[in-house]
């Protein structure tokens, strides 16, 4: 390889350092990539400086990544590292998310004081979550309770809770599994119960379309059960024009040479849910996303008929 230093871009949170530092210690578990000097940069989002408004309200999730984006598009990084459930589904132009690591544990928890569990919680409880999905998720599990918007990272949404401003917060297995807070852990719900957003807990690895270098890099580390998941959740979502508005939760799951790709999505009021789940040849991912995103957004708009 022609690169003798390589600069990974990261968000400055402690979590996504963490993203950050695992993709550096898979590339340098290749001895072809042992003499080279791997720097992670620190990047601020817009995502991370404003943290008491809903992200549908200011953008979407892009706020998460186009400072790293641009980064990478300036030539200032080599590798963009990001949480792929905080990517648009819409690729951004000159850019290619080729690559992703062995998905971690891609469930929803909660934690809550008193240990108390969802239906546990006592009528008007408050939750804290500033997913539209995650919302009327629980909504769906349990009536009468209230969610208020909660940002920040996983040590200030635990303190918030702590000082009692919420019953309980949602948050991804993922997270708390890698920061090694899984103690903190109330409830795990299967991924039936609540279906995840798409890419929860896959760490994604994104270059320039024509640093070949880095791509084909990249591909010695991709997880190639992952790689057909990530593509599949994502493409679905980019059927239903998914965003931070969008109350939508998809999951893939492999099973030898089997797919099994589930989603769901809410009305805009969350009232209404229409949900599809369908299993084919992995091999016939791409047009079986397709072909579910299709069957929900119809449903959506009152046409579809079985």
């Amino acid at each position: 390889m022609k690169k003798k230093k390589i600069v990974i871009g990261s968000r400055g949170s402690k979590l996504a350092l963490i993203y950050a530092q695992k993709v550096k210690n898979e590339i340098t578990k290749n001895p072809k990539f042992k003499n080279i000097q791997i720097h992670i940069k620190k990047i601020v989002t817009k995502g991370d400086k404003i943290k008491d408004i809903r992200l549908s309200d200011i953008g979407g999730k892009g706020l998460f990544s186009k400072n790293i984006e641009h980064n990478l598009l300036k030539n200032k990084i080599d590798i963009a590292v990001h949480a792929l459930k905080d990517m648009p589904a819409i690729e951004t132009k000159g850019l290619s998310t080729c690559s992703f690591l062995t998905r971690n544990d891609p469930r929803e928890i909660l934690i809550s004081n008193n240990q108390k569990k969802l239906n546990e919680l006592k009528k008007n409880s408050i939750i804290g979550t500033s997913s539209f999905r995650r919302e009327f998720q629980i909504k769906n599990i349990k009536k009468g309770l209230i969610c208020k918007i909660i940002r920040g990272n996983v040590d200030t949404r635990l303190e918030k809770l702590k000082k009692g401003f919420y019953d309980a917060i949602i948050l991804s297995c993922a997270g708390l599994k890698l920061l090694n807070l899984e103690d903190k852990i109330t409830q795990t719900f299967s991924v039936k119960k609540i279906i995840p957003s798409a890419g929860q807990g896959i760490i994604a690895m994104q270059c320039r379309e024509n640093d070949l270098e880095i791509f084909n890099l990249l591909k010695t580390i991709n997880d190639k059960k992952t790689y057909i998941c990530a593509k599949a959740e994502r493409n679905v979502l980019k059927i239903l024009e998914g965003s931070c508005e969008t109350a939508v939760g998809v999951h893939a799951s492999l099973k030898k040479d089997r797919i099994t790709i589930e989603a769901e999505l809410f009305s805009l009021d969350g009232s209404k849910r229409y949900y599809e789940k369908r299993t084919r040849n992995k091999k016939d991912f791409f047009k079986l996303s397709k072909e579910i995103g299709k069957i929900l957004k119809t449903k959506s708009q009152g046409l579809y008929r079985k």
